[in-house]
């Protein structure tokens, strides 16, 4: 899971970009980049770790013109911590293409293979992203004629990336000289939403992750792109559109409410917000159905992202809701941080109880999801030596049961909990007295209840149904054999470097008879 994000403005965008890779900083801590447009060249700064250390004043300075984009990542199984696999990503023909990509492709060898052997690219790295843009950039390339390239030309290519590629892509791109392009896979898997900015009588274009980047940087959200749709939007700031794919069906990623997106977010016109609130209140449901014995004194929430799902629980139950964990706020996402030591180590460095609480009573903490359970262990351990008399644990999701294959860290089922487990398994596993999932059509008919067009959703996690209908056995098992024998790539920063210490900050220059 990654954040990406592009403009096209009237004035210089290094400022605006920044600002908003820091609002999608949630979706990705490992490594940042931004590429701006001035004439002829493209100006890249990209490096290892969060915005605030990659970026400094003389790299904002470099990054000169009025159109760019941005990318946060988020580590996948082999990405951590190596620069290379930093985003964004280019190549030097036709005319010069940068790319940013969130989501994960599900054919990456077959494509990279027949990179190789028929269009004549050479991928550098292990990452699908780079894949992703050599496709793209050779359909460009194939429908160039002279040294001129029209919108249809970009929809062509586009049209054709949907053919080659499988899986999840949210995508923003710049072709020097021309403009900024946007596109997003036939299932609309991951999100990408555009608004506009009005300078001078004349319109700026944005695209981010999450309608969060453009609320705080004075946006105005114009609407979701399409499954399968690209937008193209001209440095001049006019903007063309096409349905780019011959079979469409949006089905967003559930996950995406459950746990990844900001609550002051609306993804494919759902409040993120809402959304958890109406997870909370289909819980309390369950548990007064299923669970009406047990005895409940307080509802504690896991901060931050089941907040919203515990307060509206408790409500429902007539529970009191009691904050009964600080946070601190300067350590990271603990689910998205590479290995499980490190997960672990940062939990007790994350939440800090308060045992009066906890001291006596029996508790029902509340979490959004349970993937690992080294996080959800941590903390009923922390709520019994609190002085808990019991520790009821419930999640706001379904049981992760199976792996994700379109962005998001948990490839082998030997890694999820609730793999080869019952909930009594799980909650000895856990050290809980009881665990109560959220059963999957609830979390369903929650989006659902907030958008009516949102039928079909990208669940593959709780149920093992693949929405692209490329994943079969043989599939995850090699992911899962590869997992096994992937290491971490390039070079670990040592205890007290600064965590942006490893940097690529280029100007790439394009050749002006491959220009307007």
């Amino acid at each position: 899971m990654c954040g990406i994000l592009g403009v096209v403005g009237q004035t210089p965008v290094n400022q605006l970009l920044y600002d908003g890779l820091q609002l999608l900083q949630h979706r990705g801590q490992d490594a940042a980049g931004i590429v701006t447009a001035n004439g002829k060249t493209f100006h890249m700064h990209k490096g290892s770790g969060l915005v605030r250390d990659v970026f400094r004043t003389r790299n904002m300075r470099s990054l000169q013109g009025n159109a760019g984009i941005g990318h946060v990542r988020y580590p996948t199984a082999g990405s951590a911590s190596c620069l290379a696999e930093a985003q964004p990503f280019y190549v030097n023909s036709p005319f010069g293409i940068v790319l940013a990509h969130n989501g994960n492709l599900t054919n990456t060898d077959e494509l990279k293979s027949d990179m190789y052997r028929n269009d004549l690219r050479h991928i550098n790295t292990n990452s699908d992203s780079e894949v992703l843009l050599n496709v793209f950039a050779h359909e460009i390339a194939a429908r160039v004629e002279g040294a001129s390239l029209t919108a249809d030309a970009v929809f062509g290519a586009v049209e054709a990336v949907h053919r080659r590629v499988k899986g999840a892509y949210a995508v923003v791109a710049m072709i020097a000289g021309y403009g900024l392009v946007a596109f997003r896979d036939p299932h609309g898997i991951r999100p990408l939403i555009m608004g506009c900015n009005e300078v001078d009588n004349r319109t700026e274009y944005m695209f981010a992750s999450e309608s969060v980047a453009l609320d705080c940087s004075g946006f105005k959200v114009l609407r979701d792109v399409l499954p399968g749709e690209c937008v193209y939007v001209r440095f001049d700031g006019e903007m063309q559109s096409k349905v780019c794919a011959e079979k469409t069906q949006l089905a967003p990623c559930l996950f995406e409410y459950v746990y990844f997106a900001r609550p002051d977010s609306v993804i494919d016109g759902v409040s993120v917000y809402q959304s958890r609130l109406v997870m909370g209140e289909m819980l309390a449901e369950k548990i007064r159905r299923q669970y009406a014995d047990m005895e409940i004194d307080v509802v504690i929430p896991i901060p931050d992202s089941s907040r919203q799902s515990a307060l509206q629980l408790a409500n429902a139950l007539g529970l009191p809701y009691r904050e009964g964990f600080i946070k601190n706020r300067y350590i990271g996402r603990t689910f998205i941080m590479p290995g499980q030591a490190v997960r672990k180590k940062s939990v007790r460095q994350k939440l800090n109880p308060v045992p009066m609480e906890f001291a006596g009573r029996n508790v029902l903490l509340v979490d959004d999801s349970i993937v690992r359970g080294t996080t959800s262990k941590e903390i009923v351990q922390m709520a019994r030596d609190s002085g808990a008399k019991k520790v009821f644990f419930a999640s706001a999701a379904p049981a992760v049961r199976f792996p994700n294959v379109y962005g998001i860290d948990m490839p082998t089922r030997a890694e999820l909990l609730a793999t080869g487990r019952n909930e009594t398994q799980i909650a000895a596993e856990i050290g809980a007295d009881a665990v109560i999932y959220q059963d999957l059509e609830a979390l369903e008919l929650a989006v659902h209840s907030l958008n009516r067009e949102l039928n079909v959703f990208e669940a593959s996690c709780f149920s093992g149904c693949y929405i692209t209908g490329d994943i079969n056995e043989a599939y995850l098992d090699a992911i899962e054999a590869a997992r096994g024998k992937s290491k971490p790539a390039g070079k670990e920063a040592k205890d007290g470097e600064d965590a942006g210490s490893q940097m690529v900050d280029l100007n790439l220059n394009v050749a002006e008879q491959n220009l307007m």
